[in-house]
């Protein structure tokens, strides 16, 4: 005679129910995790509205990381004759660079149609720092800097910190560098007035 089937106990039977119970819980939440993601990775890059010229041709290329090394990078600056510039130094690990993103976006969106604002993405891995701009998409386009070439150019010292910010005058000229992050908004605009458009 084949073995009898083991008796559930009223016990087991809750435990069962229990165990089925979370693990609903827990396919309901990835799931939530996972449409949260997806959200993330269709934000939609921020527009510059009213820039024209070379400012134009610099955000149509808003969102992008651009693998052109330093020589790119000059040619960029080099173009932009005329008009100042802010350069936002960051990595996708630095945590005070991700705090101050927010304010260099919504400040490009503004102000961006008189001044160039461009990103320099140093110190960084290509799927990292393509992965944060998707879901922290800029108006602006970024250099990719792995090895540091850029930055070490345009603010060396600050002790390698990040975030850096290099403000040029319409001369193409570097004005200022500021190391570190900026607390607020307000800050960076103040210092876009008085270092890239020389009018504060």
């Amino acid at each position: 005679m084949p073995p009898s089937a083991p008796v559930m106990t009223a016990a087991g039977k809750t435990a069962r129910i229990l165990v089925a119970g979370l693990l609903a819980v827990g396919a309901v939440a990835v799931a939530a995790c996972g449409s949260e993601e997806e959200s993330d990775r269709s934000a939609e890059t921020p527009v510059v509205v009213g820039a024209s010229g070379e400012l134009a041709s610099l955000y149509e290329r808003g969102g992008g990381l651009l693998d052109e090394g330093v020589d790119g990078y000059r040619e960029q600056i080099a173009a932009l004759e005329g008009e100042g510039a802010v350069v936002n130094i960051w990595a996708s690990w630095c945590g005070p660079c991700r705090e101050e993103f927010p304010y260099f976006s919504d400040l490009a969106v503004e102000r961006g149609d008189e001044v160039a604002f461009i990103g320099v993405n140093s110190f960084d891995s290509d799927d990292a720092a393509s992965t944060f701009l998707t879901s922290s998409p800029l108006p602006y386009p970024s250099f990719f800097d792995p090895d540091e070439e850029i930055r070490n150019e345009i603010a060396p010292g600050g002790g390698g910190g990040l975030p850096a910010t290099v403000f040029y005058d319409a001369s193409g000229e570097i004005t200022y560098v500021k190391y570190g992050p900026y607390e607020d908004e307000t800050a960076l605009a103040a210092d876009v007035e008085r270092y890239a458009l020389g009018s504060a």
